[in-house]
């Protein structure tokens, strides 16, 4: 296989978030594929296959295990995509259902691309499931912003939404791995989208990601995907809207995520950004 390299939601390689990319994986199997995102480090690997519907089949891969979806890997994927086929519109099946990724060129010629969620939802958390996460974070509850409560969200992965009060809070991330991967494995959740409110429209996020062996990840496209599906089934934006969402800040490789959420409940959330090949 061709693994190719590339960063997701930065145009500096030294920024964003690394994904593998294969644009051909005919014929690989499960631990072929596991063992090359093992190889490759980063926290997914995509790997596609031509289907014969024309769309494309995708699978993503952390170096410990299958993901049913990844943003900043599909984002590098249509990118990857675009640089040998030209741009425009395809469809990925994938293991949460079907995504929708456009590429285009930005004014100054970096390829851009947008993905459109499958239909996001949310989930209360569990009391219990709650408490031990503060817990494993070192957070209290007066940490906490009472506008944007906890909350399980998907957009094709399950994240607890936990927003902080303070970006000071946000900034200090402690947590025993271990800990919290067992949580993560007993409730499904794929990462923690911890979050703080700049402003209205602008938000600082953090994802823990021990299930993928990963300590952060500097930019979840699935997980802004799933905030802007909780924003607005709370109500907590007017909508249309139009969001910006930094990390990878405070871990030294900043991440810009564009996510658009439009007004109709059901729809699936967009989510923006450029990749570059490493």
């Amino acid at each position: 296989m061709e693994i190719l390299r590339y960063v997701a939601f930065s145009t500096d390689p030294q920024g964003g978030n690394p994904a593998g990319v294969v644009l051909d994986a005919t014929g690989a199997d499960d631990a072929a594929m596991l063992a090359a995102a093992a190889e490759v480090g980063y926290s997914e690997t995509a790997f596609v296959v031509p289907s014969g519907d024309g769309a494309l089949d995708v699978r993503y891969f952390s170096p410990l295990a299958e993901v049913p979806f990844c943003g900043h890997a599909t984002i590098a994927t249509a990118v990857a995509h675009a640089e040998r086929h030209g741009t425009g519109r395809l469809l990925l099946h994938t293991a949460a259902g079907p995504v929708t990724v456009t590429t285009d060129r930005s004014a100054d010629g970096t390829l851009v691309a947008t993905l459109v969620s499958v239909a996001p939802r949310t989930a209360p958390i569990e009391k219990g499931d709650l408490a031990e996460l503060l817990a494993i974070l070192g957070w209290s509850e007066a940490d906490l912003d009472p506008a944007l409560p906890p909350r399980a969200a998907f957009a094709g992965a399950w994240h607890p939404i936990i927003a902080a009060a303070s970006r000071d809070r946000l900034a200090r991330l402690e947590y025993d791995m271990t800990a919290l991967g067992t949580l993560m494995a007993r409730t499904g959740w794929t990462t923690i989208d911890l979050v703080q409110r700049e402003s209205p429209t602008v938000f600082h996020a953090r994802n823990p990601f021990p299930p993928g062996g990963v300590v952060e990840d500097p930019a979840t496209g699935a997980a802004a995907a799933a905030f802007g599906g909780y924003l607005r089934e709370l109500g907590l934006v007017p909508t249309p809207a139009t969001l910006t969402v930094h990390q990878g800040v405070d871990m030294g490789r900043p991440s810009t995520i564009t996510v658009t959420v439009p007004t109709e409940a059901d729809t699936g959330i967009a989510v923006t950004g450029p990749a570059v090949r490493i």
